[in-house]
Order: C-alpha cells, then sequence, then structure tokens
C-alpha cells in the first residue's frame, strides 16, 4: 500500500502546534517547522537594554513598525519563543505567556491563547510589544490597530534558520549579545551531539501520532535528523515536500526502521507501539529501540534543542552497534 500525504490543513496545524503545544492535540508533538515565509527585519539595535539610542524597525510581510525603546511589557503567544526570550536575558520585559508557556517555570503563565488567540484579552496586559507565531484570528490586524507591535516568530525550516529567528528577537528586545551567546552554546551542543551520533547512516521512523503521520527532511526537525546522516524513512514519501507526511503501518514495515522516535505526549508507550500486529519483525522493535523524547523539546526550535539531539545521538548509536 503506498504511503499517503499530509494535507495542507493539517501541515498548518501542526506549524501551530510548534509555537503552541497543549496536550489535547495529537499533533502536539510535532517539531516546530511548516512552509512559512519567514519574517524578515532589518534593526540597528544596541546591544542592551542600558544603552540609550536604542532603535529597531521592523519590516515584513505582516506590517512595518518602529521601537524607540526597547519593549518592557512584552506578551508572548508563543512556548518557543517564551523559552527563547527568557534565555537572552529577556525574561523580566515579559509580563504575560500564553497557556502553554510552561518552561521556563519562572514564565508568567495565564489563559491567554495562541491557538485560539483574543485581540481584546491580550491587549488587557497593555503590552508594548506582542509575539506569536502564527496570525490566528487576524490577531496582527487587531493589534496592529490598537497601535501595538506584533513580532511573528514564524516556525523556522532548518537549524540556521531557527538561529537566525534568535538573533531577530534578540535584536528587537535589546539583547543582541545574549541572543549571540546563546546561539553559541546552542551550536557547541548541537555540535557535540552531531559528533557523538554514529559514522554509518541509521534507519529513523518519527511518529506524530498513532495514525502514523512523520516528519521528513523538509521539517525542522527532520533538518536536524539529516545532520546526523539519518536515512528517513518518511523522505520518500513527502514527494510534494511539506515536511509531515502520513504513512501507512505496512509502509513502516516494509521499510524496517532502527530507530523509532515517539514523544511522551502521544497517549501510548513503546510497549504499545511493540505491540502492534506485524510490528514484531521491525528492527527498531526487535532491538528495544523505540526512544521516547520530551515533547515540548522536539517541538519547539528553542534554547533545548541541543538536549532533543543528544538523545537522538545515543539512540542512533545503540542502533548501529
Amino acid at each position: 500500500m503506498r504511503p499517503i500525504r499530509i494535507t495542507a490543513a493539517l501541515v498548518a496545524a501542526v506549524a501551530l502546534a510548534a509555537g503552541c503545544t497543549g496536550p489535547a492535540e495529537p499533533t502536539q508533538a510535532a517539531p516546530s517547522t511548516a512552509p512559512t515565509a519567514p519574517t524578515t527585519a532589518t534593526s540597528a539595535a544596541p546591544t542592551s537594554t542600558a544603552i540609550p539610542g536604542f532603535w529597531y524597525t521592523h519590516e515584513g510581510p505582516h506590517g512595518t513598525w518602529t521601537l524607540e525603546t526597547p519593549p518592557q511589557r512584552i506578551v508572548s503567544l508563543s512556548p518557543s519563543s517564551t523559552e527563547i526570550l527568557f534565555a537572552i536575558g529577556a525574561g523580566s520585559q515579559v509580563i504575560a505567556v500564553d497557556e502553554y508557556s510552561t518552561y521556563p517555570p519562572t514564565a508568567p503563565t495565564t489563559d491567554l491563547s495562541g491557538w485560539d488567540p483574543n485581540a481584546e484579552a491580550v491587549l488587557s496586559f497593555e503590552p508594548d510589544l506582542v509575539v506569536i507565531a502564527n496570525d490566528a484570528n487576524e490577531i496582527v490586524a487587531a493589534l496592529s490597530a490598537a497601535a501595538v507591535p506584533v513580532y511573528v516568530d514564524a516556525a523556522p525550516f532548518d537549524i540556521e534558520t531557527g538561529y537566525a529567528g534568535i538573533i531577530r528577537l534578540g535584536a528587537v528586545t535589546g539583547r543582541t549579545d545574549q541572543a549571540a551567546e546563546l546561539i553559541n552554546t546552542m551550536r557547541g551542543g548541537m555540535a557535540a551531539a552531531f559528533a557523538a551520533g554514529p559514522s554509518t547512516p541509521v534507519r529513523l521512523y518519527h511518529e506524530l501520532d498513532d495514525t502514523h503521520y512523520s516528519i521528513s527532511s523538509a521539517s525542522f526537525i527532520g533538518a536536524v535528523y539529516a545532520e546526523f546522516g539519518v536515512e528517513n524513512i518518511a523522505d520518500p514519501a513527502d514527494s510534494d515536500g511539506w515536511g509531515y507526511p502520513q504513512l501507512t503501518p505496512e509502509y513502516i514495515v516494509d521499510t524496517d526502521p532502527e530507530v523509532i522516535v515517539i514523544t511522551d505526549l502521544v497517549g501510548y508507550s513503546a510497549d504499545d507501539v511493540a505491540a502492534r500486529p506485524g510490528w514484531g519483525n521491525i528492527t527498531a522493535v526487535r532491538n528495544g529501540n523505540i526512544v521516547t523524547v520530551n515533547a515540548d523539546v522536539a517541538s519547539r526550535w528553542g534554547p533545548r534543542l541541543p538536549q532533543f539531539a543528544a538523545a537522538i545521538a545515543q539512540a542512533l548509536v545503540n542502533a548501529a552497534r
């Protein structure tokens, strides 16, 4: 049976899940990638909020605006952006985050929704900057009408695009130096993980849910796998390059992955996967190489990405033995 491909609507849902992860969403373990155009920005921002003369001009598909002082009342409706803001030292400038921004624990979590944002609720916090992952409910237009700048921190296509997004978020908040330091730290962690991986390709299947949606190398997390040189079994099924093909059980068994990756929020365990009819002969099942990763870390393009890469490196090494 031939694998089928994901629909455009589900791609959009997965893209939103990358920024707003919630336990009720079966695809909330999806990595932070979708084929959306990255936001462009220009800035002559200084390296610290303490330096006078701050000036940031943003130009993108969602509008143009300028900040003459670093924002001090930031509302973040994107869990990935929230993590980055705190990691670059802008946490003290964040006054409210969405309900799924649960990391770091000190983030001021509210009942604000990034999935179904309400402009009036956001405006009640009197923000001077709102950071979002997607323009759901036309939130950009609603906030712009109230003269509130909105920064769309869209999901990146690959690792380098993710780093570029961190730099832009550092610029808009007056934390350029800290953003550069974070990227250097992340680069070091990622390089160490890639170096620790096996020298021979390993067949890998990343499962998003029990209907066998997967991720190909055209996705953000798929790009991480590609850096390891894995043989991603989802790639041949992703002829359109969407990044999230749906496979069939027969296809998965036939391609015989050596590593299967699931997350801790899919609602089932590695034992449940191993017990599926006909899956007992899959190499990953026979050798006990079904890896459960933290859903938040695996679905966000933020500072904890090296943790995910390290876990995958170990799984690939175990499979290559």
